[in-house]
């Protein structure tokens, strides 16, 4: 059976479970299909826009071809919340008042989960490919 990594995001100053499963996107091509032309997501479900070092331009996003609200949350290389908002669909643009390393895109509870100023860390845990058919939307996998 072929296992796939996956990551969750832990608020690190409480344990608690921030989002239950996240893709890592950290290649050109898996940053520019984020979610687009998603419609939903599935329970826990979101992913994390990964820079190569802290910046407000290179970690905003947009919300063309982008068919539901997402919560946002920057996280700077520090593992620091550094701005959260709530993205909605087909905006040109949304950056972080601070500088930031990662985009954690999810449902739009997840500004309420969170606060500026927490600290977050990624699990990596491993998922096989069969439970990630069951997991995606129209049983079709995620990659």
């Amino acid at each position: 059976m072929e296992y796939k990594p996956y990551r969750q995001i832990v608020n690190a100053d409480s344990g608690e479970i921030v989002v239950e499963r996240v893709r890592w996107c950290d290649g050109f091509a898996s940053k520019l299909r984020g979610f687009t032309f998603r419609r939903s997501l599935a329970p826990g479900e979101g992913l994390v826009l990964v820079e190569s070092s802290d910046s407000r331009i290179n970690s905003g996003i947009t919300m063309f071809f982008c068919f539901m609200e997402l919560g946002i949350v920057w996280v700077n290389g520090e593992g620091e919340v550094v701005d959260t908002t709530i993205a909605r669909p087909w905006r040109p643009s949304y950056l972080p008042q601070a500088p930031a390393r990662y985009a954690i895109e999810a449902d739009p509870g997840l500004v309420e989960r969170v606060r500026l100023g927490d600290h977050l860390k990624f699990v990596e845990q491993m998922v096989s490919a069969n439970e990630k058919e069951k997991a995606a939307p129209g049983g079709s996998p995620q990659k």
